[in-house]
């Protein structure tokens, strides 16, 4: 009877998940047909990846990096220079890109992950803040100027994607992809064990299991996942700059998560479109917009503390 009830549970559980991806995904699919502009929306899918795959980290693994703008901002340069210089064509400088991303995450990650709480996410800050400064300096960057009119080229050698309406679906692909994976990751076996490692490091240890080793493979796939939406970010906007490697990026995907909802599937890709609607729609007052950003934001922590996903969730009683 109980392995019954937990079955029925599971079902369900799937069945709303399933339901939410479905909404999503017809969403992202009908949205540029029924008349928004496709850049804006392959925007959200960027950062909505990033996100996701931040969550992956703080939510599911209970690591606040403060740095993961160096993932996003070096797999767009990487993306940039790869397509621009060497005359990558889109598909390889985006796996190039991705690829420099993650052994980044590794390095650094090497570097952080034996520390816990406020000491990991400074000793984060401090690294990103070590790679703006390379970045800043070194040739290839352009500087403040950043790499400038990357061309998209072509597909497979086949699709153009010199327009919107042919970047369009390779950005959805990209997104949608980069989400399953995620999916998988935080249903799998080791997803379970992160999960407990979150909830308590001291017992998942008794229990036998190398909590560094999980954590490290943890930050590396999210870092990884950063770097996919980068590089693809960066061919969209056909432009890699300081922007994306900043600190304050790094501020902006906390932002994402926290007003989406902490620890839930699809609570990042919700705060991504949030604070990427308030930026695209607010844009016209100036300076304004980051004062009315952290207005909203504090009105969200107190009226949704769980994040607005995570409060849907709560009330349906159902993991979203």
């Amino acid at each position: 009877m109980a392995s019954d009830t937990y079955a029925a549970a599971a079902k369900g559980v799937s069945r709303h998940q399933a339901i939410a991806f479905a909404l999503m995904l017809a969403f992202f699919v009908i949205a540029p047909v029924a008349g928004l502009y496709p850049v804006f929306l392959m925007k959200v899918m960027c950062f909505a990846l990033f996100a996701c795959a931040f969550n992956l980290l703080i939510g599911f693994g209970g690591l606040l990096s403060f740095g993961h703008a160096m993932f996003l901002g070096t797999a767009g340069y990487a993306s940039a220079h790869a397509a621009k210089v060497w005359g990558f064509p889109p598909e390889l400088a985006i796996l190039f890109a991705t690829a420099c991303a993650a052994l980044l995450g590794l390095v650094t990650g090497l570097l952080a992950i034996r520390r816990q709480g406020i000491y990991f996410a400074m000793i984060t800050l401090a690294l990103a803040q070590m790679v703006y400064f390379f970045y800043l300096q070194a040739p290839f960057t352009g500087g403040e100027d950043g790499i400038q009119a990357v061309q998209r080229g072509k597909l497979f050698g086949l699709v153009e994607l010199g327009t919107a309406a042919g970047m369009y679906p390779l950005v959805l692909a990209v997104f949608i992809g980069g989400f399953l994976l995620i999916w998988r990751i935080v249903h799998s076996p080791f997803g379970q064990v992160l999960k407990a490692i979150r909830e308590n490091e001291a017992r998942a240890t008794s229990l036998g299991y190398d909590t560094d080793r999980y954590k490290l493979v943890a930050y590396v796939l999210s870092a990884t996942l950063s770097g996919l939406a980068g590089g693809t970010k960066a061919l969209v906007f056909q432009l890699a700059s300081l922007t994306d490697v900043y600190w304050t990026m790094s501020g902006e995907v906390v932002l994402m998560t926290l007003v989406g909802g902490l620890g839930t599937l699809f609570g990042p890709v919700v705060g991504a479109a949030i604070i990427i609607s308030m930026q695209n729609y607010l844009a016209q007052i100036g300076a304004w917009v980051t004062v009315v950003q952290g207005a909203i934001f504090v009105v969200c922590v107190m009226a949704f503390r769980r994040g607005v996903v995570g409060e849907i969730a709560h009330w349906m009683k159902k993991p979203l």
